[in-house]
């Protein structure tokens, strides 16, 4: 006759499934900042005025544009529309390359390994400068400044493209693998030489990228400062909502989703050859 094994009791001192400590320790302070928090918050809604008849006048109007906007009109504001376009679409352009080209030195100098302190300190501060502002509020500054037209929107997104693309550059650079750098120095390359054949290689594919993207951007970023006067398609969307004239909005509103739609098509063609 055989006997089975005495099994043991569980212990009082069994190890408990594992939990992650809270980011603050002390109970009293993370409950009092849960309560401020839900207090503000409450505070912060409680603030927000919803009137509910102007939100019934507003469904009725939603109604009145989404009828109209099935009916898209192209013949009646044509010219004017397909202006807006051209505009647009060489805004963009222009202000893409000449973005890319100053971005390019100014995220050189802003990389913290390639360049000396103070070159690094200008060029980053540079860099901020052109980050601090919204594209609509550079574009009103500068409609100020230059008057109405697409010479200010160009501005605009010449300075958009600066900032953007100058700091990702510059990560980019201080990610990079730095043996290839010093072999290249090793060989007696000079500055200019190191950055030609050990630092570009490396950036380039994902620059590449970034200038498709930053096109992209550029073009519906395009619509939106010609609402304040800064050129393109936006001013002439602006007009057409001015006057109520819901189907010529709804064919803008077309012609700028499908331009976005080849834009994207084309730019994903490229990168499937040059990456």
């Amino acid at each position: 006759m055989s006997t089975a094994p005495p099994t043991t009791p569980p212990t009082a001192g069994a190890p408990q499934r594992w939990r992650r400590p809270p980011h603050i320790a002390n109970p009293r302070t993370r409950w009092a900042l849960y309560i401020c928090a839900s207090v503000y918050l409450l505070w912060a809604l409680s603030s927000v005025e919803v009137d509910v008849a102007r939100l019934f006048e507003g469904m009725s109007r939603a109604r009145t544009f989404f009828a109209a906007a099935l009916t898209p009109d192209f013949v009646t504001r044509w010219s004017d529309i397909r202006a807006g376009i051209l505009e647009s679409l060489t805004m963009t352009v222009v202000a893409t390359v000449a973005g890319i080209a100053l971005s390019v030195p100014l995220g050189l100098g802003a990389a913290r390994n390639l360049a000396i302190r103070p070159v690094y300190l200008v060029c980053r501060a540079i860099l901020a400068g052109t980050r601090a502002f919204h594209e609509i509020i550079l574009a009103i500054m500068l409609v100020a400044m230059f008057g109405f037209g697409p010479f200010a929107g160009v501005v605009t997104l010449v300075v958009s493209t600066i900032g953007f693309l100058g700091k990702l550059i510059a990560e980019d650079i201080e990610a990079i693998q730095w043996n290839a750098v010093e072999a290249v120095e090793s060989a007696g390359a000079s500055w200019l030489q190191r950055v030609v054949y050990a630092v570009l290689p490396q950036i380039m594919p994902r620059f590449i990228g970034l200038s498709l993207y930053r096109l992209d951007i550029n073009f519906r970023e395009s619509a939106v400062i010609g609402i304040v006067g800064a050129g393109g398609i936006g001013a002439t969307l602006t007009t057409a909502f001015d006057r109520y004239e819901f189907e010529a909005v709804s064919a803008i509103l077309i012609l700028i989703i499908t331009t976005v739609f080849i834009a994207e098509y084309i730019a994903g063609a490229i990168r499937r050859k040059v990456l």
